[in-house]
């Protein structure tokens, strides 16, 4: 493997989730196994101790039975039996004189504590202690305890089987803890890896997307885990910006379109004026026609402006106690001259009680204007136009905004609210396509909502719900 292989699977977060889970399965292994192994050492010890103070009390009832003589030969027969090797036996004075040993040869290097013996007889119970054998024998458990009066015994047992169980029992676990980290490695290894499995499709996906594919989604698995979430969150964040990566591409597209028209037409005016005019009027004709032009210019651009800071939050408003009703039976009396001249009837039903919000007038006034503007655009010669307002039973005021127009094609209606759209396909019609766009962001602003129905051919209900308290503030 090469270095640099090396170095980016250190820096991978497999290799840290699998380091981590070696190192906390490893080190809860070790603490298990010396744990056990404390039992059992500690099992051993109380086993041997327990063993001593058997053959102590032994020794002690054949003192008192058989005196020191009886105490010597069991002594010989014990040490015989069991090995001279194996087990120590020696008689002490109080003053920890030694006057009989079971083997002087071997044992002639394991000494008296005269320190147990003091303890042995302050306290007149059994001293325990472990010395090591010299020339690298196994150790040996000694117990201290009085026989008779002035008679104490030395009892030693050699520890090898003892020493040889924890040796078998270390080797077994240094060969486990071995197994046990070659495995936690391979298995944390192996689940890391499949937890991660999903990243790594999306750090594919966020790859092609940075080279500008963005119809590419990260996959999603049917396990519904942390990591599906995630992805499943990233696509619906992909779908979104690609939506809105095209509304602007569109956006873009209308705004240019609808610059291009009055840009051409004030040239063109320009163009034949310059070339053609003889009198000081056709100047004065082409200049008005500029400033016309301009104007509508300016219009559209202020009108976008204002449908982007008041859906960003940032357009001031002017908030104040609003007779709704009275706001569109105004409107409504501005617009029936428009209506009348396209032999419309135009009637405003205002419900009792007065509908009363709380709100911004001019903006109020924008929304009101645009929307039946909108219906006498589009409402054929001798159609009907009808405004209601009234109270919902949820305490909110709805103005409903109903003709008989040409209505909306379905497939346009989830799109009538974007900015420079316009159902005809040729854009003929007079307008920007901002005038429901600025009516649904006015809506919003004020915690309210536009809602539509329409079917072709029979006319359209757009529906205005707003708060009669202005406590559903929308706040981007």
């Amino acid at each position: 493997m090469s270095l640099n292989r090396l170095n980016k699977l250190r820096r991978s977060l497999a290799f840290r989730l699998t380091l981590w889970y070696a190192v906390i399965f490893s080190v809860s292994s070790f603490l298990a196994f010396f744990f056990f192994y404390s039992l059992m050492i500690d099992a051993l010890r109380s086993q041997v101790d327990e063993d001593l103070n058997r053959q102590l009390r032994a020794f002690s009832d054949i003192m008192q039975v058989d005196g020191l003589e009886g105490v010597r030969r069991v002594a010989l027969q014990e040490t015989r039996a069991g090995g001279e090797s194996a087990r120590l036996i020696r008689l002490l004075s109080r003053f920890g004189t030694e006057f009989s040993v079971s083997d002087r040869a071997y044992w002639r290097d394991i000494g008296v504590d005269s320190e147990a013996i003091r303890r042995l007889l302050v306290d007149g119970r059994p001293v325990f202690e472990t010395i090591g054998v010299p020339d690298g024998g196994d150790s040996l458990r000694i117990i201290y305890g009085t026989i008779g009066p002035g008679i104490i015994l030395q009892l030693g047992q050699s520890l090898t089987l003892q020493t040889r169980l924890v040796g078998a029992f270390q080797r077994l676990f240094g060969i486990t803890m071995a197994v046990v980290i070659g495995l936690a490695a391979a298995i944390g290894w192996f689940l890391a890896r499949r937890a991660l499995s999903g990243v790594g499709g999306i750090a594919h996906t966020a790859r092609r997307i940075t080279r500008g594919d963005l119809a590419v989604r990260a996959p999603v698995s049917r396990r519904g885990d942390e990591i599906d979430q995630l992805a499943g969150n990233i696509n619906h964040m992909l779908d979104r910006i690609l939506d809105l990566i095209t509304g602007i591409r569109e956006m873009s597209d209308n705004i240019a379109h609808d610059l291009k028209s009055p840009i051409t037409r004030i040239r063109g005016l320009a163009e034949v004026t310059l070339t053609t005019a003889e009198q000081r009027a056709d100047y004065e004709t082409m200049a008005a026609s500029t400033i016309e032009e301009c104007d509508r210019l300016l219009d559209m651009i202020n009108t976008t402006l204002v449908i982007s800071r008041t859906e960003a939050g940032v357009q001031a408003l002017q908030w104040q106690r609003i007779d709704i009703a009275g706001l569109v039976q105004d409107a409504g009396r501005l617009f029936e001259t428009s209506a009348r001249d396209k032999d419309l009837h135009l009637s405003v039903t205002a419900g009792d009680p007065c509908c009363v919000i709380n709100g911004d007038a001019r903006m109020l006034q924008r929304m009101v204007a645009n929307l039946l503007d909108n219906a006498i655009r589009y409402t054929p010669q001798g159609g009907q136009i009808d405004i209601t307002v009234q109270p919902t039973p949820g305490g909110d005021v709805a103005v409903i905004f109903q003709d008989t127009g040409i209505g909306i094609r379905a497939a346009d209606l989830p799109r009538i609210f974007e900015r420079f759209f316009r159902c005809d396909p040729s854009r003929s019609a007079s307008g920007t396509g901002l005038g429901l766009s600025l009516a649904q962001a006015v809506a919003m602003a004020h915690g309210g909502e536009i809602t539509v129905q329409s079917e072709p051919g029979q006319g359209s209900t757009f529906q205005v719900l707003l708060p009669r308290n202005g406590d559903k503030i929308h706040n981007p």
